[in-house]
């Protein structure tokens, strides 16, 4: 999950994590001590982040010049720009060779300032720290969020729009395409982050969630009170089974069988659920992917 990027944190808390990995494997520093790799250690993303963009190149306005660049690209310029870009290459891996060794260093210093601590102290100290993040024993996910609808009733509904929000709002502003974000799913609550940020943007109990589901293996729908969310992902039968399985364990709302009608309609009361959960919008109704079923 750290290496993996989804523990948004300071570079700081990364390499602290990355000595007590160290010293729980090997215990106290020592020159003889087998070293992993940087990538088993510290986010890889972090220290390409730190490398310089590639140029833009504005896109040819015409046809014309377009068939032109073409034209000159099988020649010797070509061979220029391809010389160029090898060379910025070669530039890019010395950098981030030198930005790999400067990290290393650093945490190896961090290491060195552990002397004398366990292995089941570094350990938990490890786990200490990750669980600093409020997202920690969450399961994320990878998503883009196509659209936000309002829900308005039965027979109501409005079209879907592009989705913008920061906060997550009905009355966000409409953007012009989708959003990459993680789906945090927990024991509790759906959370949407925007990548790399510690706070959510937004936390749903699941008792403000009245549905959920899938009208194909990509697609991915979310209805939260006064919205639905439209999301697209890969991994639309793992979201689907992971809510399955804390809403058996949390017991929030009995979930009615596919083609069973909700148990009660929608009241305007907020009903009393156990402590820890929001108030219901509604009745569960689970929407299995077409072709497919969940339990």
């Amino acid at each position: 999950m750290v290496l993996r990027g989804y523990v948004p944190t300071s570079e700081e808390t990364l390499q602290t994590l990355a000595a007590l990995r160290l010293q729980s494997l090997n215990s106290d520093f020592s020159t003889h001590a087998p070293f992993p790799r940087l990538e088993e250690l510290f986010p890889p993303h972090v220290l390409h982040a730190r490398l310089p963009p590639p140029p833009h190149r504005p896109p040819s306005k015409c046809r014309g010049a377009r068939l032109r660049a073409g034209l000159l690209a099988g020649g010797l310029w070509g061979q220029a720009l391809a010389k160029q870009r090898a060379e910025r290459d070669q530039r890019l891996r010395g950098r981030l060779r030198e930005e790999g060794a400067s990290t290393m260093a650093a945490i190896v210093e961090k290491w060195k300032l552990l002397q004398g601590m366990g292995r089941p102290e570094a350990m938990a100290a490890y786990v200490a720290l990750v669980r600093e993040w409020p997202g920690f024993g969450s399961t994320l996910f990878d998503v883009d969020l196509h659209a936000v609808r309002p829900r308005l009733g039965v027979g109501q509904e409005q079209p879907w729009q592009w989705a913008s929000l920061t906060p997550l709002s009905p009355q966000s502003p409409v953007g012009s395409g989708p959003q990459r974000l993680w789906l945090g799913i927990g024991a509790k609550a759906i959370s949407l982050y925007k990548p790399g940020e510690p706070e959510p943007l937004d936390s749903f109990c699941y008792g403000r969630i009245s549905s959920f589901g899938a009208s194909d293996s990509s697609t991915f729908r979310l209805s939260v009170e006064d919205r639905d969310l439209l999301f697209e992902t890969s991994q639309v039968d793992e979201i689907a089974q992971l809510l399955n399985t804390y809403l058996a364990s949390a017991g929030a709302q009995r979930l009615p069988r596919p083609q069973e009608p909700p148990t009660s309609p929608p009241t305007s009361e907020p009903t009393v659920l156990p402590q820890g959960l929001c108030p219901v919008a509604g009745p569960w109704q689970h929407r299995p992917p077409v072709g497919s079923s969940h339990s």
